[in-house]
């Protein structure tokens, strides 16, 4: 590995390292609030497990967003779940927070902090895989038809078909002596 290769993973290592530990805190920072925006109607033993509901879905599709980004391949659908539970999380946050600036911008950071630091993360990931060459695609000339598939279109005429040696050219010639003999055409028997 050069210098350059070296130095592009430690620091794809490193984003990851610290987007995984801004996860982590903005889950633990927003906990307490997605508990209490669940509200008297939700039942206790539910209450606690209220964050789940929204970052156990942005950690699948995040999970998924991963894989695809390690498989150069697009992720639109996760994508929109990402933003769907984070914009949640952001807006529950803020209803809970003091009506000032300070409140509701303070209230929103962990959620746009985890949401940025994941999508530099899979930044990271698509800049340090090198891309995918698609293979050339050929197509086979459609003049030349090999010979073994222009007789199997003729086998399967009865008694009197043209023999696998034949060219298929020849094939009329054939059929036309046999037909005249039989007393039928094109060398259909009875």
């Amino acid at each position: 590995m050069t210098l350059l290769q070296t130095g592009s993973l430690f620091t794809a290592t490193l984003v990851g390292a610290i987007a995984a530990v801004v996860s982590i805190l903005s889950g633990v920072a927003i906990c307490d609030t997605l508990r209490h925006s669940a509200g008297p109607q939700t039942a206790r033993e539910v209450v606690s497990w209220w964050p789940l509901l929204i970052y156990g879905p942005w950690m699948v599709a995040s999970l998924s967003i991963l894989r695809s980004a390690l498989h150069q391949r697009r992720a639109l659908h996760s994508w929109s779940i990402v933003l769907l539970f984070s914009t949640l999380a952001t807006l529950l946050c803020v209803a809970q927070a003091p009506r000032t600036i300070a409140g509701g911008a303070a209230s929103a950071l962990p959620a746009v902090a985890a949401l940025a630091c994941f999508q530099q993360l899979v930044r990271q990931i698509t800049l340090t895989r090198p891309p995918r060459q698609a293979a050339p695609r050929h197509r086979n000339p459609t003049a030349s038809v090999p010979t073994p598939l222009r007789q199997t279109a003729t086998t399967g005429r009865g008694a009197s078909s043209v023999a696998p040696t034949y060219p298929a050219s020849d094939s009329g010639a054939v059929h036309s002596s046999h037909s005249h003999g039989h007393g039928h055409r094109f060398g259909y028997g009875a």
